[in-house]
Parts: C-alpha cells; sequence; structure tokens
C-alpha cells in the first residue's frame, strides 16, 4: 500500500515539473515576440537591418536635370556657358570632355587643359557643373559632353554654335576706354634661344566688375594663338582683380617658327604688340659686335687699298 502511495506522489512530482517547464518556455517564448515585434517597430519603414523596406525604395541614381539648352550660341570674343546639373552624384565626378579630339577639359573643379579660358562654374552646394569658355574662338564651335563615371558611364551632349563677330551690331562690342591699354613688360624685342621659354606678360590696369567681364586674348601674327596646337607646349597664366588683368604667355621649347609679332588684345583695352626673335645659338649682342667687326675690318681694307693705289701713282 505504502509503494502504491509512493509511485503516485512520485507521478504527480513529474507532471508538476512538465508543468512548470512548459510554462516557462511559453513565457520565454512570449518574451522573445515581444522582443522582436518592440525591435520592429523601432526600424524606419518597420523592416530589419540591411534589408529595404516594404515599398522596395533603393538610393537613386546619377541623372542629369535636362532643363538647360542643349545648343548653345555664342559670338566670336563673347564667353559662352554650357550647362549641365547632376543630380545625385554622391562621390562620383562630373567631367566635360570635347567630342572632336576627345579632350577631357575638366574633371571635377580641376581644368585639365592649357586653354586657361575653359573653367568650371560649381557653386556650392548646387547640382550645377557648366563649362564657362572665356573669349570663344570660331575653332570652339563643336559638341561638348557633360558625363557622370558612373557604370556604365552616362552623358550629356551640348552642341555650341560660335557666330562671326561681323554679325554683331557695333552698339553691343564691350566697351573701351579712349585712353586704356594694354601693356607687355620688358622691351619692344624679345630675343630668346632655340629650345628655350618664351615668356610674355601682358597687363591691363582698367576697372572691372566684375573682374570676370575682363578677358585677354593672344595673337601670332593675324593668328590667335591655339593652346591645343600639335605643336603643344603653349600655356596661358591669367590673374584677374577688380584693378585689372595680368595675362602671363607661356611658349616652351621655342623653335625659329615662334619668332614673330605677339600682340595682347584685351576685350576692354587698346591692344600692345611685341616682336619675339628665336634666335639658333647666336645673342644677339654677339650679332651686333660681329656686324661691328666686319664693318671695321671693311674699312681697314678700304684704306690699305687706297694707301697703295696712292703710294702707286706717286712712285711714278
Amino acid at each position: 500500500m505504502s509503494g502504491r502511495q509512493s509511485g503516485a506522489g512520485d507521478h504527480e512530482s513529474t507532471m508538476s515539473s512538465v508543468r512548470v517547464t512548459m510554462t516557462t518556455n511559453m513565457l520565454l517564448s512570449l518574451l522573445l515576440h515581444c522582443f522582436c515585434v518592440a525591435t520592429t517597430a523601432s526600424i524606419p519603414g518597420g523592416g530589419l537591418p540591411g534589408v529595404s523596406g516594404g515599398d522596395g525604395t533603393r538610393p537613386e541614381r546619377p541623372y542629369f536635370d535636362d532643363v538647360s539648352p542643349r545648343n548653345v550660341s555664342a559670338v566670336v570674343g563673347a564667353a559662352a556657358v554650357l550647362r549641365c546639373r547632376a543630380k545625385h552624384i554622391g562621390n562620383r565626378t562630373v567631367s566635360w570632355m570635347r567630342k572632336r579630339d576627345l579632350h577631357i577639359l575638366t574633371s571635377h573643379i580641376f581644368t585639365y587643359t592649357g586653354d586657361a579660358r575653359f573653367s568650371v562654374l560649381h557653386p556650392e552646394p548646387s547640382d550645377d557643373w557648366d563649362l564657362k569658355i572665356d573669349y570663344v574662338q570660331p575653332r570652339d564651335a563643336g559638341v561638348y559632353e557633360c558625363q557622370i563615371n558612373t557604370e556604365p558611364k552616362i552623358n550629356m551632349a551640348v552642341i555650341l554654335t560660335v557666330e562671326d563677330e561681323s554679325l554683331i551690331p557695333a552698339t553691343s562690342a564691350p566697351p573701351r576706354s579712349s585712353a586704356a591699354a594694354a601693356t607687355i613688360w620688358g622691351s619692344q624685342d624679345v630675343y630668346v634661344k632655340k629650345g628655350s621659354t618664351i615668356s610674355l606678360t601682358c597687363s591691363v590696369n582698367v576697372h572691372s566688375s566684375p573682374p570676370s567681364t575682363a578677358s585677354i586674348l593672344w595673337y601670332h601674327g593675324n593668328s590667335v594663338v591655339d593652346f591645343d596646337s600639335p605643336r603643344g607646349g603653349i600655356s596661358l597664366e591669367t590673374e584677374k582683380t577688380e584693378g585689372g588683368t595680368t595675362s602671363k604667355l607661356l611658349v616652351t621649347k621655342a623653335a625659329l617658327t615662334d619668332s614673330g609679332n605677339y600682340t595682347c588684345v584685351p576685350n576692354n583695352a587698346h591692344p600692345a604688340s611685341v616682336s619675339v626673335h628665336v634666335l639658333n645659338g647666336e645673342h644677339p649682342a654677339a650679332m651686333q659686335t660681329s656686324n661691328r667687326a666686319s664693318s671695321y675690318l671693311t674699312s681697314q681694307l678700304s684704306c690699305a687699298i687706297v694707301t697703295y693705289l696712292l703710294s702707286s701713282a706717286v712712285c711714278r
């Protein structure tokens, strides 16, 4: 009898333990469920970390806000601005390329051409990456591409048309002071050795407001200096202030063909010119000395001949 009571007690104890274990598991499951619900509710969009929201949104890809004209016209000597508005570029880079020679002109805010007429207009924190070309020339006409370095790359083409300045009414020309004139530093005759660097600095002390409206063009003979010519080695450094503009023309590895007349032509003052002489290993002072020596020898020889003739006549 006592054995049956003992067995019944053990069974009751076992069932009680099972009920406690089941109750504990249910409570743990309920707590875990509540924790998951609270965590999920605290995440924006109601999703788990690393998982996109229920609407499947993703960061927007870069694109061009095509609100600017794709065809731009400019007059010779004026400034042209090619517009490019790039949205959501993130850490990507906007560049400008000239289509005819595939030359990268700018990347981000940096310029990659020796032609200082090209620059980028990017007022922070705008989406605008405009290409500005000062003192437009006929050779600037063509297709330019604004590019974003996505994968694959996307681009937007802008066509620049350059009109002849003869079509502009005379009243629309930039104002030019009758007294203002450009000045090229140094002598009117510049002598450089073949293979060295020609350095010409032109200054125009004319107030311009804003300073960006002032521009200077360089001519070699009757042709505009081409900074992108196959010759290479030609660059321009320009400094613009409210007090005036300074333009420095550099021609490296001077050749005999670089000799000639160089003219600095501002858009708001009268031009200035110098004559450049590229010498093939001979200094102008040496040239003058040899000329003087030659003249001296010639005169001495003439005197000797005259003396000889006179003495011969006397002896007869």
